[in-house]
């Protein structure tokens, strides 16, 4: 039987604005059927904190941090808390909720997407599982996070090792689209992470710090060598071909959708109405 083809996007390093339209423009297209589903690579120039879509940045995100450490800034279309997008491989699946193989609900569709991050680590030598929370507590913990910081607890799904959370995702549907985003850590910087969110106290701060590396890992510091962005594209490429049973060729976007993705990046994505309106 032949396997369906998606389009496979890498589209390196691109602005915040740019980041989060190109998405949202992926999105826009599978839904009107101009375009097969999408998995898409990319990273981040400058390197940039995003903030889930109902977060209120005055109130949780420390912009004169964000400023220091000259980092772009961009609210995601998606749910979820903080990321510093840094030394990381960013992922996108865009794929209809109507698609045969897509389960109805949000946590389960997680489930099925996630299997091709699973696959991709596996691929990396790393002894990757999915976090399902056990007890009560775990699944009340999930309703009610404490931090602002993604990576502070794995929800459902999410990708661990060795107990700590090494990929984070986050997802919308819109249009009868499914949207997931997410970040695989390479490496991570928990001192500029932590610098970028407001707290309580110093002692909160420090609480919170201390806990997180408990519950959070970048791959360079669980493998046994030093994993490079090339090698972690082509592992988690071919995890997503493998873990969603699908053949992806490699897509270029034409002048005119390029066009249009810049156009949304600046009237959307680079205002202060969508940023800064929580």
């Amino acid at each position: 039987m032949e396997k369906e083809v998606w389009r496979y996007i890498d589209s390196g390093y691109g602005s915040p604005s740019f980041n989060m339209a190109l998405d949202e423009a992926l999105l826009d297209w599978h839904s009107a059927g101009k375009i097969p589903p999408v998995i898409r690579f990319y990273g981040w120039n400058p390197a940039t904190l995003s903030v889930g879509y109902f977060q209120k940045v005055e109130k949780e995100i420390n912009m004169e941090a964000v400023k220091i450490h000259g980092l772009g800034f961009v609210r995601r279309p998606t749910g979820g808390r903080g990321v510093l997008h840094e030394h990381e491989l960013t992922y996108s699946v865009i794929v209809s909720e109507e698609h045969p193989e897509m389960p109805k609900t949000v946590t389960e569709a997680y489930r099925v997407i996630s299997e091709g991050i699973l696959k991709g680590f596996h691929n990396l030598g790393l002894e990757a599982y999915f976090a399902v929370p056990k007890t009560a507590e775990e699944r009340n913990a999930l309703k009610n996070p404490r931090s602002a910081v993604c990576f502070d607890a794995p929800s459902w799904y999410e990708l661990v090792v060795e107990g700590r959370k090494v990929a984070g995702s986050a997802q919308t549907r819109q249009k009868g689209v499914i949207l997931q985003h997410g970040a695989i850590l390479l490496d991570l910087d928990e001192d500029k992470l932590f610098s970028l969110f407001n707290y309580p106290s110093e002692r909160v701060k420090e609480r919170m710090q201390k806990a997180f590396k408990s519950k959070a890992v970048a791959i360079n510091d669980i493998s046994s060598r030093k994993i490079e962005m090339d090698e972690a594209k082509i592992a988690f490429r071919e995890g997503f071909a493998e873990g969603l049973n699908i053949e992806l060729e490699p897509y270029t976007l034409t002048k005119d959708e390029m066009d249009y993705v810049i156009d949304l990046a600046k009237s959307k994505y680079e205002s202060d109405e969508w940023n800064f309106k929580r």
